[in-house]
């Protein structure tokens, strides 16, 4: 697709949606890509804010590497979860949302991926948001567990 037709559809949606603006609150450019010797991050804090995750302020940041592969740290980042006993979880995404000015995008947007969780087992559902442009610490969110390292 032309980067110019990209870009002023990105410019419209954003301009469209300034009544909705939000901002990312956790962005951290110093924020360093985990490890991930077994196929999944290495990490060991869990997120102080209740609402890291699960609030469009406060997403997962995973934005360590090029635009067009960073998708391969979102894997990387939910094996490395588990439900609070340590039950395995599934994730799918569900949606793309919630536009914003990022530096990092050819375009000068950016978008955050919307992601629902399952813990197996459970009935519940999670709707973790994950944005792929920018950097920052990455933690496990309240109410799950991390992946140990085996």
């Amino acid at each position: 697709m032309n980067r110019s037709f990209l870009f002023l559809c990105l410019t419209l949606i954003i301009s469209g949606c300034s009544g909705n603006h939000f901002v990312i609150k956790n962005i951290d450019n110093t924020g360093r890509k985990p490890q991930y010797p077994k196929g999944y991050f290495v990490f060991n804090e869990i997120a102080p804010d209740k609402q890291y995750a699960f609030s469009k302020e406060f997403p997962i940041n995973l934005g360590f590497d090029q635009e067009r592969v960073n998708f391969k740290n979102v894997d990387l980042y939910f094996k490395s979860l588990l439900g609070p006993n340590g039950e395995e979880i599934e994730w799918k995404k569900v949606a793309t949302c919630c536009p914003f000015e990022s530096k990092k995008s050819p375009t000068g947007a950016g978008t955050l991926e919307v992601y629902e969780v399952k813990i197996k087992g459970d009935t519940s559902t999670y709707t973790f948001y994950i944005n792929l442009y920018e950097k920052g610490k990455i933690m496990c969110p309240q109410g799950f567990s991390i992946r140990l390292l085996e």
